[in-house]
């Protein structure tokens, strides 16, 4: 009985995880303008097509197939044959792949190729997320046989998601107009808002999921503490970013209160089943600041994030790996307990963002990353899609057929 229950449990934490791709795509489409609302939308469902077949076929098993080495996966690819509990399983780690790769489709909205951005969804999905996945959860990875924590994800999902679109933003460079000539940042902001707050309620009632599917049963007691400290940090990082906001004299922003949110989320990804309600809260608090001051840091850098991702994700998903070790419940401030975190936090940047570096340059070659000045200023919309979102607001294809 408890085995059903086990396997009913995990596959509606699927449904859930899945439902978050709804959530990316509101928080992604809301916050980039109304002419790219199509392609942000397309890349992240096609996109989410794409990973499940390549996860299915190479990443499942380069994650979880027999260690070798501790470094890499060397069987179960393609599996066919598959029990009810193990089929579920790869349904559930393939769900988590697809968030990790969504991740990156928001930060680098607005200005890559259609076709571009699938194929890196293919390739991460094959190789780059499995093998930091490998070597985090397969009980032979290195990291895993260290006492590396990381329950659902700070860093196999969000640190290597944040870290894979911080590659993309370097080699696609920003939006145009997006910086003046003195280093000045300009606004762009997003065509819908409400949308934004929409995806982020829905991202965090996927993260009930995200987090509850993650640990090894519900009769193991505990479930609770994993929910609510779920709850807690979502709660605790949109505190976070009001508090940093209001008290450095900033404009309350709703969009960086929804981020601040998801931050607080992210952060209690790794130790959401080894801390208590207080540590859950202060991890959530400070994740919720740092994304706020992160997501500004960046744009000084002249590094345009449509959507805050890699503060969101990988400040966020950094700084919960650090406090998974820092307040693991019966063993606080154990320092050996924190060096193995701050390695794994290490080992998820110099893995995934040299790899997907050498991935988005490759694809550049091969078919072209950027989409043409034209297109980025018309939209992508209609210049990669050949629709567009808002045709009451908005030209009509064939007025934009004609223009050209």
């Amino acid at each position: 009985m408890n085995e059903l229950i086990n396997l009913v449990w995990v596959g509606i934490c699927t449904a859930l995880v899945f439902f978050m791709q709804a959530g990316f795509a509101l928080v992604e489409g809301g916050l980039s303008r109304a002419k790219n609302s199509i392609n942000v939308i397309m890349k992240i469902y096609l996109g989410t097509c794409f990973i499940g077949v390549s996860f299915w076929v190479i990443g499942y098993g380069l994650a979880f197939g027999p260690s070798i080495e501790g470094l890499i996966g060397g069987g179960s690819f393609a599996p066919q044959k598959l029990g009810a509990t193990d089929a579920v399983g790869l349904l559930y780690q393939m769900m988590f792949a697809t968030t990790a790769v969504t991740i990156v489709s928001g930060a680098v909205a607005e200005r890559m190729r259609y076709g571009a951005y699938l194929t890196f969804a293919a390739l991460m999905a094959l190789v780059i997320y499995p093998v930091y996945a490998h070597w985090a959860w397969n009980p032979g990875g290195w990291l895993k046989t260290m006492g590396f924590v990381d329950l659902a994800g700070d860093g196999a999902v969000h640190s290597v998601g944040a870290w894979c679109s911080l590659a993309g933003l370097l080699a696609l460079g920003p939006r145009l107009g997006r910086f003046g000539k003195n280093g000045e940042v300009r606004d762009i902001p997003g065509h819908n808002l409400p949308m934004v707050a929409l995806g982020g309620f829905i991202l965090w009632l996927g993260w009930f999921g995200f987090n509850g599917g993650s640990i090894a049963g519900v009769e193991s007691g505990q479930l609770g503490t994993v929910l609510l400290n779920t709850y807690l940090g979502g709660c605790a990082g949109g505190i976070g970013a009001l508090a940093f906001m209001h008290f450095t004299g900033r404009p309350i922003l709703m969009s960086a209160s929804v981020n601040g949110s998801l931050c607080g989320l992210v952060a209690l990804t790794a130790g959401a089943a080894t801390l208590n309600p207080v540590t859950a809260i202060v991890t959530g608090l400070i994740a919720g600041a740092l994304c706020t001051w992160g997501a500004e840091a960046l744009r000084k850098r002249r590094i345009d994030d449509t959507v805050d991702a890699i503060a969101v994700h990988g400040l966020g998903g950094t700084w919960g790996l650090i406090a998974a070790g820092l307040f693991f419940e019966g063993d606080l401030f154990n320092g050996s307990r924190v060096m193995v975190q701050v390695l794994g936090a290490v080992a998820a940047f110099a893995w995934a963002f040299p790899m997907a570096y050498v991935c988005f340059k490759l694809v550049d070659k091969l078919i072209g990353l950027r989409a043409p000045t034209l297109n980025e200023q018309r939209g992508l919309d209609y210049t990669e899609h050949h629709e567009i979102g808002y045709p009451e607001f908005q030209n009509s294809p064939g007025q934009l057929h004609k223009e050209a």
